[in-house]
């Protein structure tokens, strides 16, 4: 017998539940299927959201010809064979198929780039599901050609309709009298995650007595058959998303105590240990900077130590890391001046090299002053002298202000000499 998840799966984008930022009327892929053309996509979010249901919807609802890849299982060879087929059909004038690669985010760089050619040409729509960020796992020439879509976890009432439906429809569970005191349990563990909660479901349903009748559900009967705590951490759940911040926050926050506390909390969870090296790269840059800039060096040593150990050798290495940043003094004024640069460049658009700073490398850009008038630092005293590297529009711009730590006071003292004005004299 199909799991509960599996029977209640809906076929038509009428039935699907949720995500209607994407789906709803108006949404930018109900336009693409009236307009019958669908670009290479990218699903990204948590586990149990739907993104294999909505590819699967989109799939039929074009009436393309669909084929479907698990990044667990395929290797380059099935990738290859698959986009062999899919060119065949092109022959018979029929849509470009849909490859769908679930879990695209275990697919190697060699294996993503089987895929490339194919999402140039065209012989295929590409759609891929993944719960971890594709900035960081999809190859940036792929990822560059596909649109990403980000899917949210469903909400309260959105499960209890799911709940509703799986006993009205299934025809396992509608035969079964089942009335719930209370949904509390059951929403907790589910965590947003349609098919937890589906399994939940079953299983309770499966196992829980029925009196007189009837199966009574409650949250210690649903905690007491899961055999965990309710406070008991989901890394597929809400509780993924809000224990990282709070790991995150903590080292912002200079809280060694703390850090390792929420360290803790995702370790005895199951996280990833490569998802949690991540984000402490991340802090580095972006909450220690440039206040101790040997932070990013030994987050960036943590990240490859903790893949080539793992666990449970590797608690030992995010600990020592994790009280290094929460310890160390904090700056974000690396992170404030990229911003403050974007937006420039937003406002600005693209402002001319000056002509001064252009490479020459032939007698007709020597001829139109390419590079002309150009010093060389280090012909001059400090190895300084002090011209315009911004365009003229942009003359005088100051984008990085230093915090107030002792490197970057230091720092501070530093450009001051050099640039006078620019830094304060």
């Amino acid at each position: 017998m199909q799991p509960l998840a599996e029977r209640m799966r809906p076929t038509r984008l009428a039935d699907y539940l949720g995500q209607e930022h994407l789906v709803g009327e108006g949404s930018v892929l109900r336009q693409a299927l009236a307009a019958g053309f669908l670009p290479s996509i990218i699903l990204w979010g948590p586990p149990g959201v739907g993104k294999t249901t909505l590819a699967n919807i989109l799939a039929s609802e074009l009436g393309r010809p669909f084929y479907s890849l698990s990044a667990i299982a395929a290797g380059v060879k099935d990738v290859r064979d698959t986009i062999q087929k899919a060119e065949q059909q092109r022959f018979f004038n029929r849509p470009n198929p849909i490859l769908f690669i679930d879990e695209i985010h275990r697919f190697s760089k060699s294996q993503q780039d089987a895929l490339l050619g194919a999402v140039e040409k065209g012989v295929i729509t590409l759609m891929g599901a993944t719960t971890e960020n594709p900035s960081f796992e999809v190859i940036p020439a792929l990822l560059s050609r596909c649109q990403v879509y980000v899917l949210k976890l469903l909400e309260t009432d959105q499960l209890l309709q799911l709940i509703q439906e799986a006993l009205q429809k299934d025809e396992y569970l509608r035969d079964k009298k089942v009335r719930f005191e209370s949904y509390d349990a059951m929403l907790h563990y589910s965590g947003g995650d349609a098919r937890k909660l589906y399994n939940i479901l079953e299983l309770i349903t499966s196992q829980a007595p029925n009196v007189n009748g009837e199966i009574v559900v409650d949250d210690a009967l649903v905690t007491n058959i899961l055999q965990q705590h309710i406070t008991a951490y989901d890394k597929g759940g809400e509780q993924h998303y809000d224990v990282a911040s709070a790991f995150i926050k903590s080292i912002r926050g200079s809280d060694p105590n703390a850090a390792v506390y929420w360290l803790a909390r995702m370790i005895e969870g199951g996280e990833e240990v490569k998802f949690i090296a991540r984000r402490m790269v991340i802090a580095a840059a972006e909450d220690v900077g440039l206040a101790n800039p040997n932070a990013l060096l030994m987050a960036t040593t943590a990240f490859q130590a903790v893949q080539a150990v793992g666990l449970p050798e590797a608690r030992i290495i995010l600990s020592q890391a994790v009280i290094y940043l929460a310890t160390s003094p904090k700056s974000n004024s690396a992170y404030m001046a990229i911003n403050k640069a974007q937006e420039l460049v937003h406002q600005q658009g693209n402002q001319p090299v000056p002509l001064h700073l252009r490479n020459a490398p032939t007698q007709l850009m020597k001829k139109l002053d390419y590079g002309k008038a150009y010093q060389y630092a280090h012909d001059f005293p400090q190895n300084f002298v002090e011209q315009e590297y911004l365009p003229e529009k942009l003359s005088g711009t100051k984008l990085f202000e230093p915090a107030e730590n002792p490197a970057e006071e230091k720092t501070r003292g530093w450009l001051r000499g050099l640039w006078k004005k620019k830094y304060g004299y």
